[in-house]
C-alpha cells in the first residue's frame, strides 16, 4: 500500500524506510507509528528483505519527537493507553524484529525520535546530530521507552542526567557516551548506513535472528540470557544455514545462505 508519512526504497536487499514529515520535523504522530508498525511487519515477512534503515527525511531531523498537539488534552487513562500502543506498535516492535535494524540519525532526534533510534539494533549518527529526552520540560516523562533503553545504553548516571536536564547531547557527546555506534560527515550518513547493512547482510539470516533474540534476552526482565544464547545456538545447528556456512568453510567458498 502506498504510505502517506513513509518513503519506502530497496536496494539488493536492503530496505530504507524514511519518515516523510519534514515541515514537522518528522514528528511521529499516531498515523506515522500506524505506518512504520505496517511497514516492518511488511519487511519482516518479505525474504528479498535483509536489512532494514530507518531516517528522517530533510537535512534537519530524524525524528525531532512525538506530535504533541495530538495527546496535549489528554487523560490519565489516555496517556497510559498512548504510551502502552506507541511501545507494541513501534518500539517493541523494532527491537524484536527478526532482521537488524539499523538507525540513520541525521539532525534533531529528541524524544519518541531518541526513542525510536535507541529501540534500533545499531544507531550511526550524522557530525550535525543532537539528542535528547525533554520530556520533563513539558511536565511528563519518555513513554516509548526512554527511560529503560538510554539507561542501558549509556549508564543510569548519564541518563538520568540527561532525562532530568531535558537537555541535548551532540554526536560527538553521544558517541562517548556509547549511545551511539559511530558518527560520520552529514553527507556521508545514508552511504555509511548502506555499507554497514551490506556487510551484516552477507551473515546468515536465520544467526542474525537468533542472535537478536539472544542479545535481547540478557535485557528482558524475568529472562535468563545465558540460557537462551544456549538455546539459539543449539537451533542454528538445525538449520540450512548452519550446514551451507560451514561447508563453504571447509570447502573455501562464498556462503549462499538461504534463511532457513
Amino acid at each position: 500500500m502506498p504510505y502517506t508519512n513513509l518513503l519506502i526504497t530497496d536496494a539488493d536487499g536492503i530496505r530504507t524506510i524514511t519518515i516523510n514529515r519534514p515541515d514537522q520535523l518528522n514528528a511521529l504522530n499516531r498515523d506515522t507509528i500506524g505506518e512504520l508498525d505496517k511497514a516492518l511487519s511488511e519487511a519482516d515477512v518479505d525474504r528479498s528483505v535483509r536489512v532494514l534503515i530507518i531516517t528522517g527525511s530533510g537535512p534537519k531531523a530524524f525524528v525531532a519527537g512525538a506530535d504533541i498537539k495530538e495527546f496535549a488534552h489528554f487523560s490519565v487513562e489516555e496517556g497510559r493507553a498512548l504510551s502502552a500502543d506507541g511501545q507494541k506498535k513501534l518500539f517493541d516492535h523494532v527491537e524484536y524484529m527478526s532482521k537488524p535494524v539499523i538507525a540513520a540519525v541525521n539532525g534533531f532526534a529528541l524524544g519518541g525520535g531518541l526513542e525510536l533510534a535507541m529501540s534500533c539494533h545499531v544507531r550511526i549518527a550524522s557530525d550535525n546530530a543532537r539528542m535528547g529526552l525533554p520530556e520533563v520540560s513539558l511536565g511528563v516523562i519518555p513513554g516509548y521507552g526512554g527511560t529503560q533503553r538510554l539507561a542501558r545504553l549509556v549508564g543510569k548516571g548519564k541518563a538520568m542526567e540527561m532525562i532530568l536536564s531535558a537537555g541535548m547531547v551532540d554526536a560527538n557527546d553521544a558517541l562517548q557516551w556509547g549511545l551511539v555506534n559511530r558518527v560520520v560527515p552529514q553527507d556521508q550518513l545514508l552511504s555509511t548506513a548502506l555499507e554497514l547493512a551490506s556487510r551484516i547482510m552477507k551473515n546468515s539470516p536465520t544467526a542474525l535472528a537468533a542472535a537478536i533474540r539472544a542479545v535481547n534476552a540478557g535485557y528482558e526482565p524475568g529472562a535468563n540470557g545465558m540460557q537462551r544464547e544456549v538455546e539459539e545456538f543449539g537451533k542454528c545447528f538445525g538449520t540450512a544455514d548452519f550446514k551451507e556456512g560451514t561447508s563453504a568453510f571447509m570447502e573455501k567458498r562464498k556462503t549462499n545462505f538461504t534463511g532457513v
